[in-house]
């Protein structure tokens, strides 16, 4: 049986709305790096912002 990832929004690493936690978690990384660099992107063009809505609207919630 293949062994399959699926990103979901973290319940456990959520501030706003789990993106960045279920993103952290599925690639393995610190999600206080994700957030510092989502922040970023939001305050150097503003895709960022418009980025996290549509995750946030994407991404189910983890089970």
């Amino acid at each position: 049986m293949s062994n399959v990832r699926r990103l979901y929004r973290s319940r456990h690493e959520k501030k706003l709305g789990g993106v960045c936690g279920g993103l952290a978690e599925y690639f393995g990384i610190d999600v206080s790096l994700l957030r510092l660099a989502w922040i970023l992107f939001a305050v150097l063009g503003g895709s960022g912002l418009l980025a996290y809505i549509l995750a946030w609207i994407v991404i189910p919630e983890e089970p």
